[in-house]
């Protein structure tokens, strides 16, 4: 079988000419039958490494995720490139269930994914083996680690899978993992001399501020903090539902409108926040850690915790969605002196020894995190088991890094705009620069994009961003294509999707 053109799937499927860092030899390693374990930060595209094998393969790749609605949004994201792809999941009625069972037995899909409790069903095992597997791939490996953030007891039964299928490859992917999570993970899947893959956890576009509040200090701040990102998408982190609900109620009493997400809204309700969040139809998004799992907004210029997190990979990671578009993002961390005792609270009320052993060991992570002066991006790193080569990072509070809404008088007004952002010269040692800022795209023509995008999908009943993400129709702007060759060439479009719909976006630059 001749050696499948990756860089030419890479162009017709996702629309790209180049794979980042590390993608191409992940991608190489799973089609040579290899297990691999791969720690990519949030934004490195690690979903990409397992659908290209995917489609390289012709056989069907089962994907592991631990939400339906991830489940629901990857998949039909891959059905609108080209890409055949389902999830099996309890959102389905029987007779859904069922037809997806048959067309996946008959080999008709390229990625399938499941949630960790239904496929270590024996029934749903036994039935797997009917499909033409290419191999597993495992996303957010580290919910499989005791010694994980996010342990999931359900993911330890994944072991269950080189039981039942010892010759399929198995891939595991996380965002954030230590060494030891790592080590577990290897262990926990039995993964056979896995190629290892550790990106680095360095994200030298964002600007890590740590500020201890004064009481009552932090809904004055918030309101600045507001009021200066006046572009782009934030998230506020709150640590209860009911800190969310008045948060909320309390940014909208300022005339800027919020959404909210945490666990005990309806789903559908969730759903349609975090869509009018994506689409850029709400500005800021006010939520507890239940939201941002599979998160991919480019345009975020700040997430903002109200709370001290309960660990450093929590806080990594939620940080982590700021700035994926590369461009300057900040992660502001506003906490309290009684963050100390609710965190204490919450880790007191587990009942068993051993997790409520590692919970103190997190809390005391991530304490001497927000009380430290030393470099906040080397810590990171050095959490993560990486040792930078620099000492100081130029993007920090630690060293020197400020906002100036931060320490704006409580009878001045906030600052309107982002400050300059902070000097990157030593993080430029350990990983290259972020790219100076794009041209800005036509406002008039952008606009009418993201009005037919938002009304296509809806009449799909998908959304908006699954059809283009706002990069790519920023990029559109300025490139301005005339035919379909031409559109082929904007980053995000490939070949499947401008066929789909490529000329009525042309109809709409056309008349521009």
């Amino acid at each position: 079988m001749p050696s499948p053109d990756l860089h030419q799937l890479l162009k017709t499927y996702w629309g790209y000419t180049e794979f980042r860092s590390k993608q191409e030899s992940i991608v190489r390693s799973i089609l040579e039958g290899r297990d691999v374990a791969v720690v990519m930060p949030t934004g490195g595209g690690k979903s990409l490494c397992y659908q290209l094998p995917a489609v390289a393969l012709d056989r069907t790749c089962v994907v592991v995720s631990p939400l339906i609605a991830l489940m629901q949004d990857q998949s039909a994201q891959l059905r609108e490139a080209g890409i055949p792809a389902a999830s099996l999941n309890s959102s389905f009625d029987p007779s859904a269930q069922s037809s997806i069972m048959r067309r996946a037995s008959q080999g008709e899909f390229r990625l399938l994914y499941l949630s960790p409790e239904r496929l270590v069903r024996p029934d749903m095992l036994s039935w797997l083996n009917t499909l033409p597997l290419a191999f597993f791939a495992i996303d957010e490996a580290h919910c499989i680690s005791e010694w994980g953030h996010e342990f999931r007891p359900e993911y330890r039964q994944l072991r269950a899978l080189r039981q039942w299928f010892p010759d399929t490859p198995i891939a595991a992917f996380t965002a954030s993992a230590t060494r030891a999570v790592r080590h577990d993970i290897v262990t926990q899947l039995q993964l056979r001399e896995p190629r290892k893959f550790v990106m680095s956890f360095h994200r030298p576009n964002l600007r890590y501020i740590v500020h201890a509040c004064a009481p009552r200090q932090q809904p004055r701040l918030l309101h600045a903090a507001l009021r200066h990102y006046d572009e782009g998408a934030v998230i506020v982190y709150a640590p209860t539902i009911r800190s969310v609900e008045e948060t909320a109620a309390a940014i909208d009493a300022m005339g800027i409108p919020a959404v909210v997400y945490h666990g005990q809204m309806e789903a559908s309700a969730r759903r349609r926040n975090q869509e009018a969040w994506m689409e850029g139809e709400q500005r800021v998004l006010v939520g507890t850690v239940a939201f941002g799992l599979g998160i991919n907004k480019p345009d975020v210029r700040a997430v903002i915790h109200l709370s001290m997190p309960k660990s450093i990979e929590q806080y990594y990671q939620e940080a982590g969605r700021a700035g994926r578009d590369g461009e300057p993002a900040d992660c502001v961390l506003l906490w309290q002196k009684r963050d100390v005792g609710l965190l204490t609270h919450f880790v007191q009320d587990i009942q068993d020894p051993e997790e409520r052993d590692r919970a103190w060991s997190r809390y005391r992570a991530i304490r001497r995190f927000v009380e430290s002066s030393r470099c906040r991006h080397r810590e990171v790193c050095l959490h993560f088991g990486e040792t930078p080569a620099w000492e100081t990072c130029g993007a920090c509070d630690a060293c020197g890094a400020s906002l100036d809404w931060l320490s704006a008088p409580a009878s001045e007004p906030a600052p309107a705009k982002r400050s300059a952002p902070a000097s990157r010269a030593p993080a430029a040692r350990a990983s290259e620069p972020p790219s100076a800022p794009a041209p800005p795209a036509s406002g008039s023509l952008r606009d009418r994009l993201r009005h037919w995008r938002l009304s296509e999908a809806r009449r799909l009943g998908i959304p908006a961003y699954v059809i283009l993400h706002d990069a790519t129709i920023d990029a559109l702007c300025r490139q301005t294509p005339s035919s379909i060759d031409a559109l082929c060439e904007v980053p995000g479009i490939g070949r499947k999707k401008a066929e789909r719909f490529g000329e009525r976006i042309l109809e709409i630059i056309a008349a521009s």
